[in-house]
């Protein structure tokens, strides 16, 4: 059976016997439950007469069973609607889906006058159960539930199957305007969805049919102007309201049908709200769907016409009634698009988006915005309607539509997920398909690009719930590609990009990798510049315009806005442009920068000044400004102090040393410090490097605080040189020497050495004793820093720190306190716990070494602690020992450690 708008509205389900029902057996409603003799006898006439064969007519079961029916409808009590739908789809179906008199005669033909008399009698039989059912239920309700499983037939591909189901249509009609004084409060039911289908038969290629289907609608003018009439209680005959109705409305023009169809949707108008101009359009939809392989060549070309004269007519009379269905209307053209595949028939079902949009732009608009997203071929289809059907200045309007929605936030005031900016991207990127929609974009093209970037930040890492994440029109064997929100955005900015010329910018990023970083929340401000530069560089006409547009910008909107502003006009500030813009919107606002609580804020502010004091008139203020620059940094992620020092290294380079303030050094040193042990290679690579330059710009004479922090320097190189990473160790050697050099240090050879400490506990002894030796007053900071470094996440630097406590420990000798060897026992006691096995090993080690020294020295020992030597411990270890008694005796520090180690695991 054809499908149609009333078929997708209600869910179908087959019982056993192949019927259709709506709700299961059981459940209230049901014609199957709960029910009297009289209603099981009507079941068992229902099951019959599904159980009668669909392509022949043999016997009179169904015209008997439908006899059955209409006498039982007069008897029992009135079906429910459901139920009296249910009924007129079964035997709707049993009558319509049978092959045409004509076939089955030829089928038979010794019977052929018999199978024309039980055909005749069973569309009687038919006719007869719908017109008592009507009889039973004369409501609106109840005409309904008759009238819409009809609908579908009446698009059928088949001939004989129209006719039927106009027939019966207009019998029905015929039997409400005969037999009751007809008066529906609520109105007519379904109204447009009739009428337009009535209408589009009128345009049918068979005659019989198209006028059937005029002299129908003229008994449902007749039946609309009698209730009007009783409403406002006028007396009126109806035979002669139908002969007048009859000759005003026709008479039927065989030749031109479509003269037909616009008289009688010019005369409809006082009975069409906006909900029946709606259903109206949907019908003429609904006959646009099928393939031409299944129906005739002339229907599909009459149906498309018969559909486009009354879409076309329907809008230009009524348009002004559909403002507030228009969501409606444009979601029904979306989902009937799917079952419209010839090209033609598609042109006539987008006709109502651009002739909406002619004078509801903003509407429709508004409705494309809420289609499925991705876009899918339907989707995008409708937007390419209302572009290419657009005057020039209407595409104007429609650019500021898209930029207004672009400035929206992807989410609602209740903190849902929005895809309007998302939806609006996705309408631009069809508009920039258009070329000659090029020159306008151009107009609003600084806009849009701000406005897409910022889009860019708000969609990272936001999904979007209820919506599909798959393409629809995703091919079934490929692999569909997942739809990730903030990856299209960036999509749409390269696609605009292109669109205005800038080549050679989209492919500078691609290169840089400036699109992944646009899309990546901790490196989106990286990306944003990055195109900003490679716009500068490569001297994009539209520079000026974004500028003067980022200016107020800078100041707008949250902290995602601002951050991508911002990005976008530091890289601007190298425009000779600047000149010209007040002070305190380039200088001033780059030093409040200074001050604000984002970090990236404050990098960004950073970079801005350093280009401003490539200028000389500028250089002084920004210089005045580095002691805030470099107090900004601290706390500050590694990545971001890389990033700052990086841009930071520019106005060391160009400013007089013999003017420098050390502190600003200093200041920076105690930045990069804590970065040395970072967990990313790049960032301890990049700290450590710079940590060595900024060295390099000291000057003699040697300030207290410059000294006391390249002292806390010394341990976190030498312990990070043995980090096992040779680009980390070569900066930390190269840093390392330039600290010697400066203070003078003479360090052993082997301090320089990135050999592994492992099996050089010798080495590490020497360094230790020379530090000491040289730097007293600085061991419990040696002490204290290398107990820190045993704390840290990597097991390469834990284990280099527990080898340098081993060998300093010893070396400090009376300076040691009670607290601090319990400090330092503690730590050693957890690290021979350590996942790692090499880590467990040498803090045993460590520990045995300590102790010796303690016992050998006479240190000082916590009382009543467990860590005391035995009387083995003060002698020397020698193969000997292992004829001491078992009291004496100790086991090897090996063996601990792998038992200590062996413990952890098992825990």
């Amino acid at each position: 059976m054809p499908g149609g708008h009333a078929g997708e509205e209600r869910r179908w389900r087959q019982d056993g016997s192949g019927g259709e029902c709506h709700h299961p057996p059981g459940e209230p409603g049901c014609a199957r439950s709960g029910r009297s003799e009289e209603d099981l006898d009507e079941e068992d006439d229902g099951r019959q007469i599904q159980e009668e064969p669909l392509d022949s007519l043999s016997s009179t079961v169904r015209w008997q069973a439908m006899e059955t029916l209409t006498q039982l409808s007069h008897t029992q009590p009135v079906l429910g609607v459901r139920e009296r739908s249910e009924l007129v789809s079964t035997c709707v179906k049993s009558v319509f889906s049978l092959p045409s008199v004509q076939a089955m005669q030829e089928k038979d033909e010794a019977k052929a006058e018999a199978i024309q008399t039980l055909y005749r009698q069973t569309l009687d039989a038919l006719q007869t159960l719908l017109n008592a059912l009507f009889v039973e239920d004369p409501t609106p309700a109840g005409l309904k539930s008759i009238l819409e499983p009809l609908g579908p037939w009446m698009n059928s591909g088949k001939t004989h199957e129209r006719a039927r189901a106009v027939n019966s249509n207009v019998s029905v009609l015929n039997h409400m305007f005969l037999t009751l004084p007809l008066f529906m409060s609520s109105g007519f039911p379904a109204l447009g969805l009739l009428l337009g289908r009535l209408i589009l038969r009128i345009g049918d290629p068979h005659e019989e049919i198209g006028r059937k289907a005029l002299d129908g609608i003229i008994v449902l003018y007749t039946i609309l102007e009698l209730q009007k009439r009783a409403r406002d209680k006028e007396e009126t005959k109806k035979k002669e309201l139908y002969e007048s109705n009859k000759r005003f409305l026709g008479p039927y023009n065989p030749v031109c049908p479509c003269q037909n169809i616009l008289r009688v949707i010019a005369e409809f108008g006082d009975f069409l709200g906006p909900q029946q101009v709606k259903d109206l359009l949907l019908a003429a939809l609904e006959g646009l769907k099928g393939s031409s392989e299944a129906r005739e060549k002339d229907l599909g070309e009459m149906m498309q016409l018969a559909s486009e004269v009354t879409i076309s007519s329907v809008l230009e009379w009524y348009h002004h009634r559909v403002v507030e269905v228009i969501p409606k209307i444009m979601q029904a053209i979306y989902m009937q698009l799917n079952h419209i595949q010839e090209p033609r028939a598609r042109e006539v079902a987008l006709l109502p988006v651009s002739l909406l949009a002619s004078s509801f732009m903003t509407e429709v608009v508004v409705a494309l915005l809420t289609c499925p997203l991705p876009l899918d071929s339907n989707g995008a289809e409708m937007w390419r309607q209302l572009i290419l059907c657009k005057p020039s200045c209407d595409i104007r309007d429609l650019l500021d539509l898209l930029l207004m929605s672009l400035k929206e936030k992807p989410f609602t005031k209740k903190g849902r997920a929005s895809i309007v900016p998302l939806a609006a991207a996705s309408g631009l990127c069809e508009l920039l398909s258009v070329s000659s929609c090029v020159g306008f974009v151009r107009r609003i093209y600084p806009q849009l690009l701000l406005a897409l970037l910022i889009q860019v930040h708000y969609h990272i890492g936001l999904n979007l719930p209820g919506r599909a994440a798959l393409r629809k029109d995703a091919k079934k064997d490929a692999q569909p590609s997942v739809f990730v929100p903030v990856r299209w955005v960036v999509k749409v900015v390269k696609t605009l990009l292109l669109r205005m010329g800038c080549s050679y910018e989209v492919t500078f990023l691609e290169d840089q990798g400036g699109w992944e970083l646009m899309g990546q929340a901790e490196n989106h401000h990286r990306g944003v510049s990055l195109l900003a530069r490679a716009m500068v560089h490569y001297s994009c006409q539209e520079l000026c315009r974004i500028l003067y547009l980022l200016i107020p910008l800078l100041e707008r909107g949250d902290e995602k806005h601002k951050i991508t502003a911002t990005a976008f006009f530091v890289e601007l500030l190298q425009m000779e442009q600047v000149q010209r813009i007040p002070e305190e919107y380039s200088l001033g606002r780059m030093a409040e920068g200074l001050n604000h609580q984002d970090p990236i804020m404050k990098v960004l502010s950073i970079r801005g000044l350093i280009i401003l004091a490539r200028r000389t008139e500028k250089t002084a203020k920004v210089q005045a400004l580095l002691p805030s620059m470099v107090k900004g940094l601290k706390s500050m992620d590694g990545l971001l102090v890389v990033e700052a020092v990086h841009n930071l290294k520019t106005i060391f380079r160009g400013q007089d040393r013999k003017l420098m303030d050390s502190s600003v050094y200093v200041e920076m040193l105690q930045v990069l410090l804590p970065h040395f042990s970072d967990s990313r290679e790049d960032v301890r690579s990049s700290c450590i490097s710079l940590y060595g330059k900024v060295v390099q710009k000291l000057r003699s004479p040697r300030t207290p605080a410059v000294e006391e922090q390249l002292m806390g320097t010394l341990v976190p190189l030498l312990l990070t040189m043995q980090d096992g990473n040779a680009k980390v160790s070569q900066k930390c050697v190269k840093t390392l020497f330039r600290c010697s050099c400066f203070m003078a240090w003479e360090l052993p050879k082997r301090a320089y050495s990135r050999k592994s400490w492992d099996n050089q506990q010798q080495t590490v002894a020497k360094i230790c004793k020379y530090l000491v030796t040289t730097h007293q007053d600085s061991a419990f900071t040696f002490l204290s820093q290398s107990l820190e470094y045993a704390k840290n996440p990597r097991a390469s630097l834990r284990k280099s720190s527990v080898m340098f406590i081993g060998s300093l420990v010893p070396c400090m000798e009376s300076m040691m306190t009670e607290d601090r060897l319990n400090e330092v026992k503690a730590a050693l006691e957890n690290l021979r716990h350590d996942p790692e096995a090499s880590v467990c090993i040498y803090a045993a080690q460590a520990q045995d070494h300590i102790l010796a020294s303690c016992c050998w020295n006479s240190w000082p020992l916590p009382h009543g602690d467990s860590w005391v030597c035995d009387p083995a411990t003060t002698h020397r270890w020698s193969p000997s020992c292992k004829s001491l008694p078992a009291s004496h005796q100790r086991c090897s520090w090996i063996v601990q450690a792998l038992g200590s180690w062996k413990m952890a695991l098992k825990q």
